[in-house]
């Protein structure tokens, strides 16, 4: 939909990491508030025929975000990140992984620490992001599981919330 748009995706196993940068084509405030606000989020995030449904969002530093990854039948995966760094419409700082509906880690699933950081470059914004994994095997077990494909939906699906939300 958006092939002029910017969308790197690279993988450093010697640093676990996983570095994604992504432009959308909307202004800093509205993509800030798409990746902030559990309603927009739940209209983005997951791909489909998978659906993010927020329990509880508490976007602010030491606040936490618990969701369900609900699929087509009907099944729940919950994941929880919790807020470490927030600077407004500039960057924020999460780790995050699976757990139950309460919020408690799953410690059989990869964790890691992500930085989002976001940048208005002429009409579009650039978000980069860095996913930083404790071992080679979490980050590996995370690209299995599918993450490249399910975020490319994921900003594709962003792309159109965000033109909608033009409007």
């Amino acid at each position: 939909m958006n092939s002029n748009l910017l969308f790197d995706f690279t993988v450093n196993k010697e640093n676990n990491t996983i570095h994604i940068q992504r432009e959308f084509n909307a202004n800093l405030e509205l993509v800030w508030k798409a990746w902030t606000t559990a309603e927009l989020l739940d209209q983005w995030w997951g791909p489909k025929p998978w659906r993010a449904e927020t329990k509880t969002m508490d976007f602010r530093e030491g606040g936490s975000w618990l969701y369900a990854m609900v699929g087509p039948e009907g099944e729940k995966h919950w994941s929880k990140a919790d807020y470490i760094k927030i600077i407004k419409e500039k960057s924020f700082t999460q780790k995050d992984g699976f757990c139950d509906e309460n919020g408690t880690m799953d410690p059989e699933y990869p964790q890691n620490l992500l930085e989002n950081s976001f940048s208005q470059k002429d009409d579009k914004v650039l978000v980069d992001m860095l996913l930083t994994f404790d071992t080679l095997a979490d980050l590996e077990t995370t690209l299995t599981m599918g993450f490249k494909e399910g975020m490319t939906i994921d900003f594709n699906q962003l792309d159109e919330l965000l033109l909608a939300l033009k409007k």
